[in-house]
């Protein structure tokens, strides 16, 4: 049985948590940060719900089996070097858009496709290793 003021503070910070992780995402590529550190704090957030209440709470709050998600991650990331190949480049050449669309610009490139890539297979392998501890207790 866990305590309250945990699962009471679970529920404040399961949203900022989720939020600060795609903060650190987006912000990665220019600055430190990234995939990897955004999905550690994505991670997090399921880890601390699990805690508070149990891997089976957290599993039903995901939906989605944490194998899949890192497979997708991983595939995510191999595929961001297609582009480069198609462009004439080396696989994993970084290839820039930029799209212009109604009030704004958006200048997407490969490495945040990368890094979109790492961010799910982080978070995937993350709650797969701690779920399955959990699950063995």
């Amino acid at each position: 049985m866990t305590s309250i003021i945990l699962r009471t503070a679970t529920r404040y910070m399961f949203p900022p948590l989720l939020v600060f992780s795609v903060y650190v995402l987006m912000r990665g590529h220019n600055y430190p940060g990234g995939g990897f550190v955004g999905g550690l704090f994505a991670g997090s957030a399921f880890v601390l719900h699990a805690l508070a209440y149990d891997v089976a709470s957290a599993r039903r709050l995901l939906r989605l089996d944490p194998r899949d998600i890192a497979t997708g991650g991983l595939a995510i990331a191999l595929l961001s070097g297609l582009p480069g190949l198609l462009d004439g480049g080396a696989f994993m050449h970084g290839i820039w858009w930029d799209l212009h669309l109604p009030g704004f610009e958006l200048h997407l490139g490969t490495p945040m496709i990368f890094d979109i890539g790492v961010y799910f297979a982080v978070f995937g392998v993350l709650l797969a290793l701690v779920f399955a501890l959990g699950e063995e207790g």
